[in-house]
């Protein structure tokens, strides 16, 4: 059974990296020239929407991975 500090730091890191991926996927988008929040769903609306979520899903795999890679060191 985890602890509640296992736990804290499995949702901070899995948040952390979300974010940071997503944020990721947004700046690249931009640089695209993809708007996120443009009138209505074109393609580069969709497509930025797709990146900012790859992002994310890949910044939270990231994450995970960092963390057992983490827990594997530790024991």
């Amino acid at each position: 059974m985890a602890t509640p500090q296992q736990l804290l730091i499995e949702g901070l890191s899995d948040a952390a990296g979300f974010l940071a991926g997503a944020l990721l996927g947004w700046g690249l988008g931009t640089l695209l020239g993809w708007q996120l929040f443009s009138e209505g769903y074109g393609a580069s609306s969709i497509a930025a929407i797709a990146l900012v979520g790859l992002g994310g899903g890949a910044g939270l795999q990231l994450a995970r991975r960092w963390r057992i890679r983490r827990n594997n060191h530790t024991e």
